[in-house]
């Protein structure tokens, strides 16, 4: 039996609500976890977020794509020129969480992070950080929309005719934002509102908050 697609939104270090939206979704072998990037930054546990997403990927098969947070910590760590504008963008919070020095960084976090794609696709949808561009194919699409364009509510389902899920663009009041062939998934849970899971088959939605709230519903309430 075919397992279970799961896209989970901007984590952005909230471990509480990661912790908590995992006990919700009792995740088997068989299901597909897909982080559609930024776990990493703002919030306090970024460590302790990739530890879980390192648990998690022992035990169902795990997709991590790039989010613009990644892309930026990679490239401090990588001794690219970008550190302060990495710290100044959240990456503060991340290197505390790891004890206020790069090298307290695991080899296996390092990893993680190097190992991410740019997008994921099945036969219905598209997985990306931020947006695409619609009239462009996914593989030309550019770095710019993939992890670092904003959607605005208006855009037209991509020529695939498949649906795009994303994160990204905050939703502040941590209600996912459904359109014609998108979905967007981040909802703040940095900022005190949801993580959010889409069960992609299913068309149902869990959160879970930093405080231990849950609740679900399905997307059609808002589509």
């Amino acid at each position: 039996m075919a397992g279970r697609i799961l896209a989970i939104g901007d984590v952005h270090g909230c471990h509480c609500a990661l912790v908590t939206l995992i006990s919700m979704l009792t995740i088997s072998s068989s299901d597909t976890v897909i982080f559609l990037g930024d776990l990493v930054d703002r919030g306090p546990a970024t460590k302790e977020v990739v530890t879980e997403a390192l648990m998690l990927s022992r035990s169902c098969k795990m997709i991590h794509i790039t989010g613009n947070h990644e892309e930026m910590m990679r490239n401090a760590i990588g001794g690219k020129g970008l550190f302060s504008a990495w710290l100044d963008s959240g990456g503060q919070a991340t290197l505390d969480s790891y004890g206020g020095d790069l090298e307290n960084i695991p080899p296996d976090h390092i990893r993680f992070l190097v190992s991410s794609v740019p997008f994921h696709q099945t036969e219905t949808d598209i997985f990306v950080h931020a947006s695409l561009e619609s009239n462009v194919s996914l593989a030309n699409q550019t770095s710019d929309f993939l992890r670092w364009k904003h959607i605005g509510g208006q855009e037209p389902p991509h020529i695939s005719g498949k649906r795009v899920i994303c994160g990204h663009t905050v939703q502040t009041d941590g209600v996912p934002l459904v359109f014609d062939g998108w979905v967007c998934i981040d909802t703040y849970p940095q900022g005190g509102k949801w993580l959010t899971c889409l069960d992609v088959d299913n068309d149902h939605v869990f959160q879970a908050s930093q405080t231990g709230d849950k609740r679900e519903f399905p997307l059609s309430r808002y589509s």
